[in-house]
């Protein structure tokens, strides 16, 4: 076996693996002081779960909604809050997540100085997001496009 051959990664239905940079790419508003970087998405070559980062600026907050897949968040950098069932829990970074389909909840940046970021994974490609105040309902990938 050549060194090549050692480091080269396998490939599955012609797709490669990919590595991204969140750094050198795109962001997406979501609104309230929230912005969004797609990561791996069926766009993307993804198969069974889609993940990204999305940054918080000083005191933003995201509305209450709910998934119609289970999702993890990890926090990245920053102080959060959780919010979940009418509880309130306060993560350090590192501090992950995981969320069953159908729980409304939120994340709030506590600092009203500094950002905030989390990774989220969700347990499905076409994962959606469903505003508890409004009961709209919005593909995440479609928070992507334009």
């Amino acid at each position: 076996m050549t060194t090549t051959e050692q480091t080269e990664a396998p490939e599955q239905a012609g797709l490669k693996p990919l590595i991204f940079h969140p750094d050198e790419m795109k962001a997406y508003e979501r609104g309230g002081g929230a912005r969004t970087i797609p990561l791996a998405t069926a766009a993307k070559g993804a198969t069974a779960f889609i993940n990204g980062i999305t940054e918080f600026g000083p005191g933003a907050k995201i509305p209450f909604h709910f998934h119609n897949c289970e999702e993890s968040v990890m926090l990245l950098e920053g102080d959060a809050m959780f919010d979940i069932d009418g509880q309130e829990f306060r993560l350090k970074p590192m501090d992950t997540t995981w969320i069953p389909a159908g729980i409304p909840h939120r994340f709030r940046n506590l600092s009203e100085t500094e950002g905030m970021k989390i990774l989220w994974i969700y347990g499905r490609l076409n994962a959606s997001r469903t505003l508890v105040e409004t009961g709209e309902t919005r593909e995440i990938s479609a928070e992507h496009k334009g």
